[in-house]
């Protein structure tokens, strides 16, 4: 038994602990989603000769891998439990990420039969095997392959990240909290990305696209470390007391659910889990949503670079970077809003989600007037997608939430990964379709509503982005018009 039973004076904080785990784990796995967007254009094209088309082929590729896997990785997690299924998933994506190093080594090797074992010789050896004859092809195809290959084992690792913290916030805070540390924790997802220019690029141009990934996995190591010597469930963790382990459990005891042995509750089948209204909310507040998202995470830098001529390792493009994504962390604010409903105004904690959601829908919609504000100055489309940005963070904050506000906690994680299925296959046909797009309208220089080239693609992509959210929070109140848990 843990001292958690033990009565203390004061109520001891260790869910914000737990909290911050959460975070680094997210900032982690975005940091090496930011790995490749920013050395993609600069970096990695010209040594492998890649196309818009075939980024957009290992971004849908990894969207869709990651989509299929959160399908089944939430009730993997559920039936193993949190540590293990957490370190498990955690342990593919730094294997995953630590393997995409060695794409020039092999794709080298393969083409040519000159297996180099040093980045540098297989770098300078592409560079000479591609002015030759239609090897310039086979090097691009084959190490396409080789990078599609290595995103799905990041794919399958990374799928496990949501699933596992949205089960240990449910595990850790009442129902009324559980929308804020959503969003701290998810606000990780900003920092890394906020992060990642000022560092990526650098180690990139210093030592070869290369060691970012290596160094990327060896900071996803640290934290499985960090994870297996602090994280256990509230009731066996020593750390937290009597007080504030009353304080986790509230809801369990206004409902009478109160479990003595860290039972989570009646188990529900995967495919159980489709016949429920409140799983289909769900996957309407993620598919467009989170398509969205991805696209800003894996296309800015290549944005910025088409449009306005900035290379990501540029002090212009780090900044326009930076700047995004701080502008995004304004979320932080927008995850208190549902909290602030259901404390002041007495809602429920579905109704004061729904309601600030409403809320945050209506900020995309400025996106329609970043491509024309774009012509006045780079800085205005970068602000706009900021904002965007920080609308869609608290949206998925709440979205995430809405889990574990109707499930028992023995499908939080299923549910969640369902979820994020959801939001894979929305990431991949986002993702997918704008490197078709793009390379389509340089081809032939298509025009749309006074847009000309890849400006009239990025438009296209900025109107379906604008309306996603609105469209999304009008499906999911068709879904669930009011609160209700589930019953099993």
């Amino acid at each position: 038994m843990s001292n958690s039973n033990e009565t203390g004076a004061k109520m001891s904080n260790y869910r914000w602990v737990i909290c911050s785990m959460l975070f680094l784990a997210t900032a982690a796995t975005y940091m090496d989603r930011q790995v490749l967007s920013l050395t993609y254009k600069d970096f990695i094209a010209p040594e492998l000769n890649w196309s818009d088309a075939n980024y957009g082929t290992i971004t849908g590729v990894f969207s869709l891998v990651y989509a299929i896997s959160m399908l089944f990785i939430g009730k993997f997690i559920d039936k193993v439990g949190t540590r293990r299924g957490y370190l498990i998933a955690f342990g593919t994506w730094v294997v995953g990420a630590f393997l995409h190093a060695f794409t020039g080594i092999l794709t080298n090797g393969i083409v040519s039969g000159d297996w180099m074992f040093t980045f540098g010789a297989a770098r300078e050896n592409l560079a000479v095997i591609k002015s030759t004859g239609n090897i310039a092809l086979a090097v691009s195809t084959v190490s396409v392959w080789l990078f599609v290959f290595m995103r799905c084992i990041v794919a399958i690792g990374e799928s496990g990240n949501f699933p596992s913290a949205i089960k240990i916030t449910a595990e850790y805070f009442p129902k009324k909290d559980r929308g804020f540390a959503t969003g701290l924790f998810n606000a990780g997802a900003q920092v890394g990305a906020l992060i990642a220019p000022f560092i990526i690029p650098g180690i990139a141009r210093a030592f070869g696209w290369e060691m970012a990934f290596i160094v990327m996995s060896g900071v996803g190591l640290l934290w499985m470390i960090l994870f297996y010597k602090f994280y256990d469930k509230p009731r066996d963790n020593k750390r937290v007391n009597k007080a504030e382990l009353d304080y986790i459990e509230q809801d369990a005891v206004a409902e009478n659910t109160v479990s003595k042995d860290n039972n989570d509750g009646p188990k529900i089948g995967l495919w159980k889990c489709f016949t429920f209204r409140q799983t289909w909310a769900v996957i309407f507040g993620r598919f467009l949503p989170d398509g969205v998202w991805w696209f800003f995470l894996f296309w800015a830098p290549a944005y910025i670079r088409d449009v306005y001529g900035y290379s990501s390792d540029s002090t212009m493009g780090m900044m326009l970077i930076f700047t995004l994504y701080l502008i995004s962390m304004l979320s932080l604010y927008g995850s208190y809003l549902p909290t602030f409903f259901v404390e002041k105004q007495k809602m429920d904690p579905y109704k004061g989600r729904m309601k600030a959601m409403l809320i945050f829908s209506f900020f995309p919609l400025i996106g329609l007037f970043a491509q024309s504000a774009g012509a006045a100055s780079c800085w205005y489309p970068i602000i706009i997608i900021g904002i965007i940005g920080a609308a869609h963070q608290s949206w998925s904050a709440n979205v995430y939430s809405v889990v574990s506000d109707m499930f028992p906690k023995s499908a939080v994680a299923t549910v969640t990964g369902i979820g994020g299925m959801a939001g894979g296959v929305g990431c991949l046909l986002f993702n997918q379709c704008s490197g078709l797009l793009f390379t389509y309208s340089k081809e032939t220089n298509m025009s749309f509503l006074g847009f000309e080239g890849i400006d009239a693609g990025y438009m296209i992509v900025f109107i379906v982005a604008s309306l996603a959210y609105l469209f999304s929070w009008i499906m999911m109140k068709v879904m669930v018009p009011k609160y209700k848990l589930v019953e099993v």
